[in-house]
């Protein structure tokens, strides 16, 4: 039986050892005569389509590491630990060809056009949520941003009776309810990175229940520092996918007592955290015959979400937002 193309990739790389460009990956493929590329248009973007396909399907065998200019090199994992560091910042310098187009990267996006895409994975799970648009605060110090999220969500703890309802109101109005904070980043891809946005999602989560930090491209290579931060400091690490209910929570947060001083603070300079900590008290001191309405009118105010993957898949290509799909000459057996 001829071999598929992406057993061809996996021999060459097998073989390669280091981490190398979808070019190099091809070029060995043709030397090597491992595959027929005979019905493929473009048959160097194919192989660069099915080496980010591994990655989107969250094959264990495939790592990859960013370079500039949205670039990627690819390596199988079982050779990780002999790789050097150097190697991981290593900038793919090798001349691009002109016949060959790059395939489209996370770099051509807008930042807040992901908020949609987490607005409709965490409402699959039961969280309404909300943008909060640090320049819109009243605060000239530009340090406060630093206490803004990017978006806030609110979980309802599901009581299924109006008595325990009235009982948990009556007792403890905070443990009706969960506050969480999100980081929302395009991609990390270095140490650095990661350190300097772990901390942001820190500073900006201090007030909440839950913090989070959701990135949609993230190296393999930092799950390790990713794990050892998560379990020092409790924040959360969520993986977005373009399919926005195949995100996944890959560290889960620590549970923390609500900061209402920082509440406070937020309310002060933030209209629309104000306008949803109202939309909340009003919720939970509600009498029972108008929970229903009050509910309807925090999930007004909050974002919206998808319903479907295919309405979300729409809005990722108006966006420019990668998505799992690969050409259709790369569909081969």
């Amino acid at each position: 039986m001829a071999m598929t193309l992406s057993d061809a990739i996996i021999k060459c790389l097998d073989e390669i050892k280091t981490p190398a460009n979808y070019m190099q990956v091809y070029k060995k493929i043709v030397e090597d005569h491992l595959y027929d590329f005979k019905e493929a248009k473009t048959p160097a973007s194919t192989v660069s389509a099915l080496l980010g396909n591994f990655i989107r399907n969250r094959d264990s065998r495939v790592k990859r590491i960013p370079q500039k200019g949205g670039n990627f090199t690819y390596f199988l994992s079982k050779y990780e630990s002999e790789i050097s560091l150097e190697a991981l910042e290593v900038v793919d310098n090798e001349p691009k060809y002109n016949s060959v187009q790059e395939p489209t990267t996370i770099y051509g996006f807008e930042e807040r056009s992901l908020h949609k895409l987490l607005s409709s994975f965490l409402n699959s799970s039961g969280i309404l949520s909300k943008t909060i648009f640090h320049e819109q605060s009243n605060s000239k110090d530009s340090h406060q941003k630093w206490i803004h999220p990017d978006m806030i969500g609110i979980r309802f703890l599901a009581l299924h009776t109006k008595t325990s309802q009235s009982l948990m109101k009556a007792i403890n109005r905070k443990g009706i309810f969960e506050l969480m904070a999100y980081e929302i980043k395009k991609e990390i891809k270095t140490d650095y990175e990661l350190k300097k946005c772990f901390f942001q999602a820190v500073s900006n989560s201090s007030w909440a229940n839950y913090g989070y930090l959701v990135v949609f491209e993230i190296n393999d290579i930092l799950m390790d520092e990713i794990k050892r931060l998560n379990q020092a400091f409790g924040i959360g690490i969520i993986r977005l996918n373009a399919n926005p209910f195949e995100s996944e929570i890959i560290f889960p947060a620590k549970y923390k007592e609500l900061d209402f001083i920082t509440i406070d603070k937020l309310c002060k300079i933030n209209a629309d955290f104000e306008k949803f900590a109202e939309h909340v008290e009003k919720y939970v001191t509600a009498d029972n015959r108008y929970v229903s309405a009050l509910e309807k009118e925090l999930a007004d105010f909050c974002d919206p979400f998808f319903l479907s993957e295919t309405a979300s898949k729409a809005y990722c290509i108006e966006k420019n937002i990668p998505v799992d799909n690969i050409p259709e000459e790369s569909k081969v057996s």
